[in-house]
């Protein structure tokens, strides 16, 4: 069956930078559609970045758009979240969201970023 496993999580203070890490396993991890999306307390999960299946095209919600940079790695299934000079509003449960050739969606069980001095 189809993980997706997120890591990189940490306290870190404003204007800091973090690289979440997202591992799959159990799909065809270069025809999927990877995506990153996070929730803050009491607020619904939003859509922050995705990279396609393709020649790796990437989307970016306005808020985090030229701070945070999405990759991934084919030959380790991984996806990665490069975010720089974080701030407060930055705050929240970051998940990864794998989205299958067969329609099919998956999520990891998210990790914490929270932002403070």
């Amino acid at each position: 069956h189809v993980q997706v496993v997120e890591s990189g999580g940490d306290l870190v203070q404003p204007g800091g930078s973090l690289r979440l890490s997202c591992a799959t396993s159990g799909c065809t991890f270069t025809r999927a559609v990877m995506s990153w999306h996070r929730q803050a307390p009491g607020l619904e999960r939003e859509f922050v970045a995705l990279i396609n299946n393709g020649f790796g095209i990437t989307t970016y919600a306005e808020s985090v758009k030229g701070r945070f940079t999405i990759s991934r790695d084919n030959v380790k299934n991984t996806v990665y979240l490069q975010m720089n000079s974080l701030n407060p509003e930055d705050t929240a449960v970051y998940f990864c969201r794998a989205y299958t050739t067969r329609s099919e969606e998956y999520w990891g069980q998210g990790t914490q970023v929270t932002v403070s001095s």
